[in-house]
């Protein structure tokens, strides 16, 4: 094992894929797609209102797209890819401007497919960050698969990593810091967490930059209730 093997099965993390082999996967990715309910939360619902997030996982997320465009001086696309419609997502989408968003997207593939056509992807270029069954038609052509662990689903993690579905599994479950689990281990995958981390610490010409690009991005809003995939105008 290497130290990222060490590092992540210690917290208790599973690679289904070998690190070498999900190296060279990840050397291809030009964009990132996180589900919302059950990854940035545990899924539970008090309300119409949706689930909430977390900072540490919403930093996460900011620095993987650094890390992406210290590498590339360009930001790569992100959208949150949801069933239901997330009040919480939404803004934070806005908030970090993620070029997407899909709500009501029942039958996600479609949504994929709208994604890619609008920034030139290939599946295989995707990342895609996951936790349930709804998911697994992307789960299956995306490039990284991370699964979000939930030891309550022994069949469907089971079911998940015998189909390959998975390349890796978190040890952290949705709402308790999955995200920042998977962002971080993306990172520590393609060597550039220590020149991220500085980067933002000393908040340098670089992230300045980065960020002013972050900045400009304005978020789109779509939904896909009736099977297609539609813009909402009034968000």
């Amino acid at each position: 094992m290497n130290d990222i093997d060490l590092l992540f099965t210690g917290l208790g993390g599973k690679f289904c894929t070998p690190v070498r082999e999900l190296k060279q996967k990840l050397s291809k990715a030009r964009a990132i797609i996180f589900d919302w309910d059950g990854v940035f939360n545990s899924g539970v619902k008090s309300d119409a209102s949706g689930s909430p997030f977390c900072e540490p996982d919403a930093m996460g997320t900011n620095l993987l797209r650094l890390s992406f465009w210290l590498a590339h001086h360009k930001m790569r696309p992100v959208a949150i890819l949801s069933g239901e419609e997330n009040k919480a997502g939404l803004y934070l989408a806005k908030r970090e401007h993620f070029p997407a968003v899909y709500f009501k997207s029942t039958n996600k593939i479609k949504s994929l497919q709208h994604f890619m056509k609008a920034h030139g992807l290939a599946p295989e270029e995707i990342i895609f960050v996951f936790d349930d069954a709804l998911d697994l038609s992307v789960a299956e052509v995306c490039g990284v698969r991370i699964q979000v662990n939930r030891p309550a689903g022994a069949l469907f993690n089971q079911w998940v990593a015998l189909h390959q579905l998975a390349d890796y599994i978190t040890a952290s479950e949705g709402g308790n810091f999955a995200v920042r689990e998977a962002c971080e281990l993306l990172m520590g995958l393609n060597g550039s967490f220590d020149a991220t981390l500085r980067e933002r610490m000393t908040f340098g010409r670089l992230y300045q930059q980065y960020l002013a690009d972050r900045l400009a991005i304005e978020t789109c809003l779509f939904t896909a209730a009736d099977g297609e995939v539609k813009a909402v105008v009034n968000q």
